[in-house]
């Protein structure tokens, strides 16, 4: 192995997912690829340890909370149901689900942070800065530009001052610098050690690690007016998980092998702030970073208004979770970004599944059964193997090296076309031996019939035994029609070392069952396709049907009457508009509401011209808390609906029909 030794430890990790959405594509894709990484793992015979969770704490879930007239706790224990009950149907294999809101995390954070403080690495002072709200996370000046927006989402940011403590992240550039350097593979695939490297030798500053402006999260040890920072609590779940830093806890096994898998959105907290931490506190920084790329769906970025989301449970529901791993594992090269495409996937399954995978079994079996009465022939028979069949056994044995090295490397859609050229020569060989010639009487009188066979048979054996790590219901099935649940009654406990080409076996009777992959009628999946597009589209009615087969109405988190009334909308004029320096989204309103006249900092400047703003009426929240903007205190929110067309935000803003005068309540 390139980055490990048979029979060891392996610990591959997911990120925590944060519970703030339902799960969708980008958590399917690396949790999927984080389970093929462990299965193969487990079938090389390493010790393997699989973890993913959730990430609870931090100010979006306080707030999203707050909207919805819930506790933090309650809305995380809401969301984190889907996640759950998503992996079951995937297949996924984690070994451990943590949440950030257990008290086995929350006292190794305490740890953690108390140790640091102790050291000295970690040190109170007071922040100021720009801070992006959905990535909660300060920006240095250096990294916002011009129009100070986040580096990460683009969102724009709030200038922002606290009381902080502080991790000694400068002190540790030349060490991560040093590490890097002499362990080029910690970080991949190259462009991200490229990026990662430079943002580091660009220089590192302090960070800050704990916050004043929330409740929502672990408070600082011996200071609870602070709570820790949420991506440092965050981060510190994969040693939590494997009961560090008790003796004889998992990690003593694990914790040297440790690998993450994230998306390359969040590879400098995994790769730059994570490492140090792990060297301040002296553990070993991660074997590997793997940062892999974001899907889009038929070359648009993904977006609820076009209603092109890609559903995991619609996928399974529809293709078949194997079909639906296989797709997202073998499009595109790991690590680059890519492009969903449903038609894609059913070529896909068409092609390689049905085609190729389902038709050598398939063939196959069906000679064994007319040939030799679904009695698999004696391995002795290879005895007398001819060139052909000895060439078809060493492809295979290379085949295996061949996976295994691009499994080190995390070279997912690699190790399948490699699978795939198996399955191809299984395919060629029936072709070039042409055994339905040899099953005519007196054509096979040196009994070649018996070992195409069973060339064949091992073929496939090897092939069940390789795919499972990818599509493990598939690798069972395919495992049970060979007729080997008798000798290996779960085919993931069977170990890839202990394989062998032509292996005894001899009385064993194959069990031909169902297609593996009945192939897609396309004309049919056009017009089912279209049914389900349509029905996505905004405004389409997506309740199930109730009583009498009438549709419920679309289910929003429900208020009472007297939570209504506590809102106070009015109508109002605006009568100037001003742009604010440095501000590129932003304007600032003068309006009047008839009785009092305010100012509103409104994110609108993108999408209107100030000419068609002044004399407009609007509707405006009249009793929203003031919050200051770019030093400019806002009394109140106008209302506006949003929307995208063709990748493209719009906005309309929220008016009254008739000539209703400014201050009009609307109720």
């Amino acid at each position: 192995m390139s980055d490990g030794k048979k029979g060891g430890g392996f610990y591959i990790t997911t990120p925590i997912y944060y519970v703030n959405d339902v799960p969708h594509i980008g958590h399917a894709y690396t949790t999927i690829a984080c389970d093929a990484l462990a299965r193969w793992h487990r079938m090389m015979g390493d010790s393997t340890r699989f973890l993913t969770g959730t990430d609870e704490h931090g100010q979006k879930i306080q707030q999203a909370a707050e909207k919805r007239g819930m506790t933090p706790i309650q809305l995380c224990d809401e969301v984190v149901v889907n996640i759950r009950r998503l992996w079951p149907l995937l297949e996924i294999s984690n070994d451990d689900f943590i949440r950030t809101t257990e008290e086995r995390h929350a006292k190794v954070v305490r740890h953690f942070f108390k140790t640091l403080l102790d050291k000295g690495d970690i040190y109170k002072g007071n922040y100021e800065g720009w801070y992006c709200l959905p990535c909660e996370a300060y920006f240095p000046d250096a990294q916002t530009g011009e129009a100070k927006t986040c580096p990460d989402c683009g969102r724009p940011l709030s200038r922002m001052s606290e009381e902080s403590y502080f991790f000694r992240l400068s002190d540790y550039q030349e060490k991560l610098i040093r590490h890097y350097e002499e362990h080029p593979d910690a970080i991949m695939p190259k462009a991200r050690y490229n990026e990662v490297m430079s943002f580091i030798r660009g220089g590192l500053q302090d960070l800050s690690v704990s916050r004043t402006t929330l409740k929502w999260g672990i408070p600082v040890p011996g200071d609870d007016r602070h709570v820790v920072y949420v991506w440092l609590d965050a981060l510190i779940n994969y040693a939590s998980a494997v009961g560090y830093p008790e003796s004889g806890g998992l990690w003593e096994t694990y914790w040297p092998d440790v690998r993450h898998m994230v998306g390359k959105d969040i590879i400098r907290f995994h790769a730059v702030i994570w490492p140090a931490i792990l060297m301040a506190m002296g553990m070993n920084p991660p074997v590997r970073v793997f940062a892999h790329g974001w899907w889009t769906v038929e070359g648009e970025k993904m977006s609820k208004s076009k209603g092109n989301v890609v559903d995991p449970f619609e996928m399974i529901e529809v293709y078949g979770a194997d079909a639906f791993r296989y797709f997202l594992l073998r499009e595109v090269p790991f690590g680059n970004d890519g492009d969903f495409s449903e038609l894609g996937m059913a070529h896909r399954v068409n092609s390689d599944l049905a085609n190729d995978l389902g038709n050598l079994l398939n063939r196959t079996l069906q000679m064994i059964e007319k040939y030799r009465g679904g009695r698999l022939p004696d391995g002795a028979c290879l005895l007398r193997a001819r060139e052909i069949d000895r060439a078809v056994a060493q492809a295979a044995r290379q085949i295996i090296d061949r996976m295994d090295r691009d499994m080190d490397d995390f070279a997912l859609d690699s190790a399948l076309k490699t699978l795939w050229t198996l399955i191809s020569s299984g395919n060629k060989y029936i072709d070039e031996t042409a055994p339905w010639k040899l099953g005519k009487p007196g054509n096979d009188p040196d009994e070649r019939l018996d070992i195409v066979l069973r060339t064949l048979w091992e073929v496939l054996r090897l092939t069940a035994i390789i795919l499972y790590p990818f599509m493990p219901a598939t690798a069972g099935r395919i495992w049970e029609q060979l007729g080997l649940k008798a000798e290996a009654p779960d085919i993931g406990a069977v170990k890839l070392p202990d394989w062998e080409w032509g292996r005894g076996n001899d009385a064993i009777d194959v069990k031909k069952g169902e297609v593996l992959f009945p192939r897609i009628d396309m004309p049919k999946w056009v017009e089912e396709k279209a049914l389900r597009d349509a029905a996505k589209k905004p405004g389409a009615e997506m309740a199930e049907s109730g009583p009498g087969g009438a549709p419920d109405a679309k289910k929003f988190s429900q208020i009472e009457i007297e939570d209504f009334k506590k809102l106070e909308i009015r109508v109002a004029r605006i009568e100037r508009v001003e742009t604010i320096e440095k501000a590129a989204k932003l304007y600032k309103l003068h309006v009047d509401l008839g009785s009092e006249k305010r100012v509103i900092v409104s994110g609108i400047r993108e999408h209107f011209k100030e000419e068609d703003l002044v004399g407009k009426k609007i509707l405006v929240l009249c009793n929203l808390k003031p919050a200051k903007f770019r030093g400019i205190e806002s009394n109140g929110m106008l209302l506006a609906a949003e929307a995208e067309d063709d990748g493209k935000e719009i906005i309309s803003l929220a008016t009254v029909s008739g000539d209703f005068p400014a201050g009009s309540l609307i109720s």
